[in-house]
């Protein structure tokens, strides 16, 4: 297990390559909330947006969350029926909301459009968020070279 910086070479890839992760943040009231997000990274932070796909309302929990604690956890991982294929990355540290177009949330999106192609064709509307990635733990089978 790596506590720290991305120093292992698989992890760095590993982010890179991997298309979907968790994103889990800390209500009021102590209540975990955990949700699906693409990310990049960009500059040492892994970075998201709020996209297109439909919400309940524009007023999202977690950015609430991440504002008022300042902090967030991501877990990247990677299953398949044959376990010595499996890895998991926890990334945990200080979040950052950008509510406005600033150089950072720029640099966000046009990651995320080199990442993924639906935004390329449609660009997240919402706010972008960037998690430092403060501590990053992670793990696989030791046979998993």
């Amino acid at each position: 297990m790596n506590d720290g910086a991305v120093d292992e070479p698989w992890v760095a890839d590993a982010l890179r390559r991997a298309r979907v992760a968790r994103l889990g943040t800390v209500g009021d009231g102590g209540a975990v909330r955990l949700v699906p997000i693409c990310f990049a990274l960009v500059d040492g932070w892994l970075a998201s947006a709020v996209d297109h796909k439909p919400k309940r309302t524009g007023q999202l929990r977690r950015l609430d969350d991440m504002e008022r604690a300042g902090s967030a956890t991501v877990l990247v991982d990677y299953y398949t029926e044959d376990w010595s294929q499996l890895w998991w990355v926890r990334i945990r540290g200080r979040a950052v909301v950008h509510r406005d177009r600033d150089d950072e949330a720029v640099a966000v999106l046009a990651a995320l459009a080199a990442k993924y192609s639906q935004y390329r064709e449609r660009p997240p509307a919402g706010a972008v968020y960037r998690i430092a990635m403060d501590e990053v733990r992670s793990w696989r089978p030791p046979n998993n070279l």
